[in-house]
């Protein structure tokens, strides 16, 4: 008999508990841009799943859960198969990142979120000249590798 997979409230709670106490380049809450990325996976039409992966979708990134942990989840595997795609790997090159999120269903749309709530103006103007600069460019070069439109 399988598990019976988790609801998104119950996903949010275990994400927010998962990164309690961490905070983004800016120091807020690191909750604020998981719950960012869901809202924005949820605007964009995306399905429970999707959102789901939102919610978790820097978690083994950032140590706050394992891929062991991820194996074994009560989610289903399309949820678990967009969380891998768009985990980054240490010293994983921008273009191989980006193609294992265009070759997953559904893991485009969690990465469109992010880097919208990444790339937010009144994010990144808190941080230092010289690392909102950097990040800019780097977002700006992951949204070509994905084919996204720029912001203006």
């Amino acid at each position: 008999m399988t598990q019976p997979h988790l609801s998104l409230a119950e996903v949010e709670a275990l994400a927010r508990r998962a990164l309690e106490g961490q905070t983004d380049k800016a120091g807020r809450p690191y909750a604020e841009h998981l719950a960012a990325v869901a809202e924005g996976v949820r605007a964009r039409g995306g399905s429970d799943e999707q959102v789901a992966a939102a919610w978790l979708h820097d978690a083994i990134e950032d140590d706050a859960l394992t891929p062991a942990w991820l194996d074994g989840a009560a989610l289903t595997e399309h949820t678990k198969a967009m969380i891998r795609a768009v985990t980054k790997h240490p010293g994983e090159p921008a273009e191989a990142y980006t193609a294992r999120i265009l070759a997953t269903p559904g893991a485009l749309l969690i990465k469109e979120a992010d880097l919208a709530h990444n790339a937010d103006p009144a994010r990144l103007a808190v941080l230092a000249p010289a690392t909102r600069d950097r990040l800019t460019a780097k977002y700006t070069h992951i949204r070509t590798l994905l084919g996204l439109p720029h912001p203006h």
